[in-house]
């Protein structure tokens, strides 16, 4: 299983930017998707997170500015991010809780990172 997100970049604050990932591979099924995010010097924190029964869930400091999408059938979350702050700054992370199978082990819970996509923005 692979993730593979895109649209990170240089925007000034106020802007907006897109993120998009996608997974592929074999999975049985999908739990959550959803975007964490590192800052330098700080750990790993919650974004947005967007469950299959369509509950959604976000970081205080991105609500009202953030909204986290996907599609079911393709196996995609976005991030769509408005308002920037400087302070949101940071490589952000596709997340995915999954339900996996195997014959020997039967179901089990699993979960998978993207590889991070910067994003920067200038004051």
């Amino acid at each position: 299983v692979q993730l593979q997100a895109s649209g990170g970049g240089l925007v000034q604050a106020g802007g907006s930017l897109r993120l998009s990932c996608a997974v592929f591979g074999d999975i049985y099924s999908i739990n959550l998707m959803g975007w964490y995010r590192q800052a330098p010097g700080n750990q790993r924190e919650l974004v947005a997170t967007y469950e299959t029964g369509g509950t959604t869930n976000y970081a205080d400091s991105v609500k009202g500015r953030f909204t986290v999408s996907r599609d079911n059938a393709k196996n995609t979350v976005d991030l769509q991010m408005s308002s920037l702050k400087p302070e949101d700054t940071a490589v952000y992370y596709c997340h995915v809780r999954s339900i996996d199978y195997d014959r020997a082990l039967g179901f089990f819970e699993d979960e998978y990172w993207g590889p991070g996509t910067l994003v920067t923005v200038s004051s």
